[in-house]
């Protein structure tokens, strides 16, 4: 189960069906975003939907990587501390971190202090910029792995998404970043990426955000 979905499970009221829930005026979602008005808003504006911008990109596949073992709520509410711990994911400065700021970070209670996520985020800037001198960009590096339409299911439903915690894409992409050196980066974990970031679509058949995600990215350009 990926990290977004996660939450579905333990979520869904009783009157819930085939992973959807319908809210107070009648708007029918993913039935894991119903805990809370963030956790809507985030399905509504931003789960799905595809994402070219660098800083996003970082911070999504470094967020992934501290949610694990958590559940993906846990860290959206600690997104802004995150933000502001983390010098808003802008992947040089982060590179630039060192000691000081290591001992920083596992003092501040607003964001998960485990020793080894933060380090693979200083480390995993770094190679945001290696990646940058051969793709032009972490986008252009992400993208050329968007799965083939004819690789996904016909429809996407709960069964369809529970049963792929990772796709093909997904394991290629951890291959590829394991084999330069990034870490926390399991076919899983960027699976749920590729789910947040739009290169994938699984927002289930019958939630409202389904076809805005699709027109989404029907009128993006990926980057090249």
């Amino acid at each position: 189960m990926t990290s977004d979905t996660t939450a579905a499970d333990k979520t869904t009221s009783p009157g819930a069906t085939a992973g959807l829930f319908t809210d107070d005026v009648q708007t029918v979602r993913c039935a894991w975003c119903q805990a809370t008005p963030l956790y809507r808003h985030y399905h509504d504006s931003e789960w799905g939907f595809p994402v070219a911008d660098e800083r996003r990109l970082f911070e999504k596949i470094c967020l992934e990587g501290f949610q694990a073992g958590l559940s993906w709520l846990t860290i959206l509410n600690k997104r802004e501390a995150f933000r502001s711990a983390f010098a808003n994911f802008e992947a040089e400065q982060v590179a630039e971190f060192g000691e000081g700021d290591v001992k920083r970070l596992l003092g501040d209670a607003g964001i998960v202090r485990h020793a080894g996520k933060i380090a693979s985020t200083i480390n995993n800037a770094r190679r945001v910029i290696e990646l940058r001198r051969e793709f032009g960009s972490l986008g252009a590096f992400v993208w050329r792995l968007e799965p083939e339409a004819a690789s996904r299911p016909e429809r996407i439903t709960q069964e369809a998404v529970r049963a792929m915690p990772t796709s093909a894409a997904s394991i290629a992409l951890s291959k590829d970043l394991k084999k330069r050196g990034w870490t926390f980066v399991g076919p899983t974990t960027v699976y749920a990426f590729m789910q947040a970031m739009g290169l994938v679509n699984d927002h289930l058949e019958g939630c409202a955000s389904r076809q805005k995600a699709l027109a989404a990215r029907a009128a993006f350009k990926p980057p090249r």
